[in-house]
């Protein structure tokens, strides 16, 4: 009688007992990869628009020249010639094999003719062609001349030449939350003919209002004039229209490359202050100008007045104590400084 073995035990009970059992053999699962940490996005970064289907993209769509339809066309119209002119074509009763083919070949070459003739297209510069057939995208056809291609899909023209459109004067606001009308000038094409049919219903209308809603992105993060007075250093204003557009053409080119619209350039023709407010900063500008006339015109009086004294007493014309020196130079600045703003007044 053999002593009694647990199961789930795999060795022999005792130490000099054989043990016949076949030790099965445990293949080792591989090692799941590691997943690839992905870069945490940048502070203050903004995530582009997604990426679109692939098969919401541009491809090409089957085409050949039209010179080959037109040949084909006379060919039936020559084939058809020939059976009219030495078959008889009139219709019997109980026709014959011999006497039923001649009208069926006339009607095959009726109808390729018919086939031929209804592919026909002219391929344009500039322009292309979209195939549609019962709702999905067959292709784009971007050839040009006299081309044929099938004439079961539906054809939707595009422009995809070099355009340019000048927005109405939009209303947004700079940092400080002062009211502005600019007026942008936006130069862009068409890439992906099948993105921008498909993908949006009117690809200029959204085109428009991606413009609107960049530039009210973009302005909003400076200011639109600086009124600091020399010595307290410069600031970045709406003014560095290089900087601007640069920045505009950037945003908005990321904003419309999902729908296949490709922008080269995105630049403000001007800027100006919305009517409501024009008045208060034009006054506020004039204020910042004449701060800094008086400015200028000060430190050249000081100059001016010290380099009086200095050789006044470098020369020794007169002998003078604190309280004579400190009235000469309050008569100095005050003469010197009504010289210099009437004659600036004058000019």
């Amino acid at each position: 009688m053999r002593p009694y073995r647990d199961p789930l035990v795999l060795g022999p009970l005792f130490r000099d007992e054989e043990d016949t059992t076949p030790t099965p053999t445990v293949t080792p699962r591989p090692a799941a990869p590691a997943a690839v940490p992905r870069p945490a996005p940048r502070p203050g970064a903004r995530s582009l628009p997604p990426v679109l289907d692939s098969e919401v993209s541009e491809r090409p769509a089957r085409a050949c020249s039209g010179w080959w339809a037109v040949f084909l066309v006379l060919l039936c119209a020559a084939g058809a010639a020939v059976l009219v002119c030495h078959q008889d074509l009139r219709p019997t009763l109980t026709p014959t094999p011999a006497e039923a083919w001649p009208p069926a070949a006339l009607a095959g070459c009726a109808l390729l003719a018919l086939a031929a003739v209804a592919g026909l297209r002219r391929g344009r510069a500039g322009h292309a062609w979209t195939l549609t057939l019962f709702g999905r995208y067959r292709g784009t056809v971007r050839r040009t001349g006299l081309l044929w291609s099938s004439p079961f899909p539906r054809r939707t023209r595009v422009d995809v030449r070099l355009r340019h459109w000048r927005s109405e004067p939009l209303c947004v606001a700079d940092a400080e939350g002062t009211h502005l009308r600019p007026v942008v000038l936006v130069v862009w094409r068409v890439r992906d003919t099948a993105r921008a049919l498909l993908c949006v219903e009117d690809h200029a209308a959204y085109l428009r209002e991606q413009v609107e809603s960049s530039v009210a992105r973009v302005f909003a993060r400076l200011p639109a004039d600086s009124f600091r007075l020399p010595g307290e250093g410069e600031a970045r204003t709406l003014r560095d229209t290089e900087a601007l557009g640069d920045e505009l053409t950037r945003v908005l080119a990321a904003e419309t490359r999902a729908v296949g619209i490709e922008v080269f350039s995105a630049r403000p023709l001007h800027i100006e202050y919305a009517p409501e407010v024009a008045a208060a900063m034009q006054r506020r500008q004039v204020a910042a100008i004449d701060a800094r006339h008086r400015d200028a015109v000060l430190t050249s009086v000081l100059d001016a007045v010290d380099d009086t004294v200095r050789r006044i007493s470098d020369r020794g014309l007169v002998s003078m104590d604190d309280y004579e020196r400190k009235a000469l130079v309050k008569d100095l600045t005050v003469a010197f400084y009504t010289a210099r703003g009437t004659a600036a007044d004058a000019r």
